[in-house]
């Protein structure tokens, strides 16, 4: 199959992160002492504000963290009048109590500045900036990090309309072919929110960003765009396949890689700066860490992370689904099963644990979302 790590395609961009760093440097030369520069995402379907970004040379960054918007009155009062927020004396005016409020009081930030990022009426997030001088943001500094943030909100909203263009254009494909097969849209945000479940697990032991954990949940429901290309007969078909059969099913994932080459290059979207890790998702997700899986029967660390935390949202939300040709598996049955296949040696156990620790959570994600 073609090779994902092509370099014509995968040339070095710099992430969100490598950028926001740049444009850091460039704004202490016009307002010194800013010790932290953030961007937090908000999520409508969800209500949660989701830590993306951040800059932090002076202090310890909080990552993989998540707050509803609608608890924050402030911060939702910014958003609804698209106003900025300054305040001089953060140990004076912040009340401990809430993990951001505890956390921000360690640092040992003395002012900030808070501007929401917005896509023409949506919300994007939030910029969050931080200076260990207090009444660091006089009017003049005000109105230089206005003209910075508006640079950050540009390079992170060409991003996602990329993003957004792509998956558009995937779906249109999908429809087009008439893909008829199990994987319905709620399939695939359960896909997906299971998928951020798993990566914020697993973040620290593999080093994951905020902003890889949301290219990874971005992604997650181009896993198997392939399918568009198995002919129904096979891909619909509800009993076993035949070995000859098999084989076709299987190269959906070479027809995945295929396709999402071609929409890179035709609509210039090379520029995207994960389009690594996109790849990686759609050629991979079908191996096993015991080299039994396919096209290429890697094994261990030769699968990418996010393969393994896609294969594993994707077999349980399988197993909790109905399908023409069995019942859906209580949540407690799959995650036997899934703790089975780790043991086997299948599947990553770190990536079950999230399962696991997040039980809860995992359910939920099954429920709201049922098809």
């Amino acid at each position: 199959m073609r090779q994902v790590n092509q370099p014509s395609l995968l040339s070095r961009v710099d992430t969100l992160t490598e950028r926001l760093s740049k444009l850091h440097t460039d704004l202490l030369d016009h307002i010194p002492h800013i010790s932290r520069l953030a961007c937090a995402l908000y999520d409508p379907d969800t209500d949660l504000l989701k830590t993306f970004i951040n800059c932090t040379p002076e202090g310890q960054a909080i990552n993989a963290y998540e707050y509803p918007l609608s608890a924050s009155p402030t911060l939702s009062e910014l958003a609804r009048n698209r106003t900025c927020r300054v305040i001089d004396h953060i140990s004076n005016d912040i009340t401990p109590g809430s993990t951001h409020s505890d956390w921000l009081l360690q640092q040992g930030y003395e002012s900030s500045f808070t501007m929401p990022m917005f896509s023409g009426e949506r919300l994007l997030g939030f910029i969050f900036v931080d200076s260990t001088r207090a009444s660091r943001f006089n009017s003049q500094a005000q109105r230089d990090l206005v003209l910075f943030c508006n640079l950050i909100v540009m390079a992170i909203d060409a991003e996602f309309r990329a993003v957004k263009s792509l998956l558009a254009t995937a779906q249109a494909a999908r429809e087009f072919a008439h893909l008829r097969d199990f994987e319905t849209g709620s399939h695939l945000k359960r896909m997906a929110r299971l998928a951020r479940l798993i990566a914020r697990y697993v973040a620290e032991r593999h080093q994951l960003s905020d902003e890889t954990i949301e290219h990874i949940f971005l992604f997650a429901p181009l896993h198997d765009i392939g399918k568009i290309g198995i002919p129904d007969r096979i891909l619909l078909k509800p009993g076993r396949h035949t070995n000859e059969e098999r084989i076709i099913m299987q190269q959906h994932v070479e027809k995945g890689v295929a396709i999402l080459h071609k929409v890179l290059d035709d609509y210039e979207l090379d520029h995207l700066s994960d389009s690594r890790l996109m790849l990686n998702i759609v050629a991979y997700h079908h191996e096993f860490m015991d080299g039994s899986g396919y096209p290429n029967g890697l094994s261990g660390e030769q699968i990418p992370i996010e393969a393994r935390i896609i294969t594993a949202a994707d077999i349980f939300d399988a197993l909790t689904s109905a399908r023409p040709y069995k019942a859906p598996w209580s949540p407690g049955d799959a995650l036997e099963e899934l703790e089975r296949m780790a043991r086997a040696g299948k599947l990553d156990a770190d990536c079950v644990d999230a399962i696991r620790h997040n039980f809860d959570e995992a359910c939920r994600i099954i429920t709201e979302l049922s098809d």
